[in-house]
């Protein structure tokens, strides 16, 4: 390699030297120190990859013998893994076999077992039918003989009547002979009292019918009196029973509700820029808000109670909120609805479960709920459903009556008043309506129709319903009422027991509970008065509605005056 660059400087040097120095020989110089360089770069590179291949066998060999090693270890592993693991499952499967043979005699063992009982009780029947197959001709004999004493018997009554027809015909000839000699006394007596015998019979019809008359009066006063006594005694002490099994708290009607704020400066919050705040929680409940003078307080008006109570917890979540803008009263409202209605039927179900009452659609105990929010004369309707449910589950009890026909029924009695704001009619029409509709059983819906009078009762469950609405209703304290409708109650009273003839004045005492009649004592006697007071009695039921019973005394007195003189 130096020989050969020696040689190329001598050339060059002696080409200087001779004074040549064209451009070609400049340009050929160049290019063979230039392909003398790249040589010598390619044999250097061949060199280096040779040396660094020979260092990447050496590698290669050396891991494929720990690769090897590895695997011989791992093969001894696998092998010695695989003789413990078949050992195990053959020691499985031997206790497999134990087990299923322990099994299979066991299940004989029972099978055998089974068959013997089998065995006895078929030992038994055929112990039994022999036994039946004796009775049975014991009982063949018997016949035989009865049929025996029978033909005895029929002959013996063909002989009866052969005795009894000749008698008739005896009896038939008296009677003849009688009948002759009662025209021979008739007519006698017809000569001495100058008098026909229709006349006499008409005398004698007057007369029969006036004794008649008091002696039937006289008796059905001596049996209404006993039976009046003994089933006061006897309900009485079933209903003071159910009375003390059974209380519950009275409420008092409102057709307002308050709601306290934290402070004064809550009430122009609530009522917004230019009343818009409350004109729209007005709008989305439906009931007036009245804010006055009246310090922190805020007053709810409206007579659906639902829709206040609405109104009332919406008001509460807004005032603890802060937040109080159109938007968030719609929000809250909706919010209020859906929670409301689901406590609604938690009410419900509440009831239904104390009750112990099972099998009713979820839309009549949806209904039983809203009633948690319906009042009549001050009487909270839910409970007062709920006590008529235990005083009729009560009496029926101690009756031996229906008990769970008792309580369903009067806790749907008065189902209708949770719907009669919303429809039209009665409660008693739409609670019949509801029943129907969910398929209620007939006697159930005729609880309903019953408990006002506007159907008959059924059952006797069903007048149970009618006596515990009744107790529930007219206890003291459970309602009460305006000084107007009382005034007019009594008026209403007083005259129409005054309406009857033979009336001389009455008078309407013990806040309504009993309206005394004294009569005229010329115009009606004693037998009368019981018949009038009747009468009376019948005529409040059929025209008026009012809590409890009304008491009807009649009276009757008689003065005989005389002067001496």
């Amino acid at each position: 390699m130096l020989n050969h660059t020696n040689s190329l400087f001598l050339i060059v040097h002696a080409i200087n030297s001779a004074s040549v120095v064209p451009t070609l020989a400049l340009v050929l110089s160049l290019l063979a120190l230039f392909v003398l360089a790249v040589a010598c770069m390619v044999f250097l590179i061949f060199f280096l990859k040779r040396r660094h291949q020979k260092n990447i066998d050496k590698k290669i060999q050396l891991q494929l013998a720990e690769a090897n090693a590895q695997c011989k270890a791992l093969r001894e592993e696998t092998d010695e893994k695989c003789k413990t693991l078949q050992k195990e499952a053959l020691l499985e499967i031997k206790e497999q076999e134990l087990k299923l043979h322990n099994e299979y005699k066991r299940k004989i063992s029972e099978k055998e077992q089974e068959w013997k009982k089998n065995e006895d009780r078929l030992q038994q029947r055929e112990d039994n039918l022999l036994i039946k197959e004796e009775q049975l001709l014991k009982n063949e004999d018997k016949l035989l003989k009865k049929e025996d004493d029978l033909s005895k018997k029929l002959e013996e009554q063909q002989k009866f009547t052969q005795n009894l027809v000749e008698k008739e015909k005896r009896l038939e000839e008296e009677k003849e002979k009688i009948a002759n000699q009662h025209l021979l006394i008739q007519q006698e007596l017809e000569k001495i009292a100058q008098l026909t015998t229709e006349e006499a019979k008409n005398l004698l019809k007057e007369n029969i019918l006036d004794e008649t008359r008091r002696e039937v009066l006289k008796e059905v006063r001596l049996i209404e009196q006993t039976a009046r006594d003994e089933a006061e005694n006897k309900a009485k002490n079933i209903i003071s029973l159910a009375i003390q099994r059974c209380a519950s708290e009275h409420t008092t009607e409102m057709n307002v509700s308050v709601v306290a704020l934290p402070n004064d400066d809550m009430k122009a919050r609530i009522i917004g820029r230019e009343g818009r705040n409350i004109r729209a929680l007005e709008n989305a409940t439906g009931i007036e808000f009245i804010v006055d003078d009246t310090p922190e307080v805020v007053i709810l008006s409206g007579f659906d109670p639902i829709r206040r109570e609405v109104a009332r917890l919406a008001l509460e979540k807004l005032v603890s909120d802060g937040r109080i803008h159109p938007a968030r009263i719609e929000e809250t409202v909706e919010k209020v609805k859906k929670e409301l209605d689901k406590q609604i039927k938690e009410y419900g179900e509440a009831a239904v479960y104390e009750l112990g009452i099972y099998n009713m659609h979820p839309e009549i105990i949806k209904t039983v709920g809203k009633l948690k929010y319906r009042t009549s004369y001050g009487q909270n309707i839910y409970k007062h459903s709920i006590e008529c449910a235990h005083l009729a589950g009560t009496m029926a009890a101690e009756l031996g009556l229906d008990i769970n026909l008792a309580k369903r029924g009067a806790l749907l009695h008065d189902i209708g008043k949770a719907l009669d704001q919303e429809q039209e009619g009665t409660h008693v029409q739409l609670g019949v309506e509801l029943a129907k509709r969910y398929k209620e059983s007939a006697k159930v819906i005729n609880c309903i129709m019953a408990h006002h009078g506007d159907e008959d009762p059924k059952t006797p469950e069903a007048v149970l319903v009618m006596a515990a609405d009744t107790i529930s209703g007219a206890r003291p304290g459970a309602r009460r009422e305006s000084t107007t409708n009382y005034l007019k109650r009594l008026e209403q009273l007083e005259s129409i027991a005054s309406s009857f003839k033979g009336v001389e004045k009455c008078y309407a005492i013990q806040a309504g509970r009993e309206v005394r009649v004294i009569t005229k004592p010329n115009q009606i006697d004693d037998a009368q008065t019981l018949f009038l007071a009747k009468d009376i009695a019948k005529k409040i039921e059929a025209e008026m509605v009012y809590p409890g019973q009304i008491k009807v005394n009649v009276i009757r007195e008689f003065r005989g005056t005389e002067y001496a003189k």
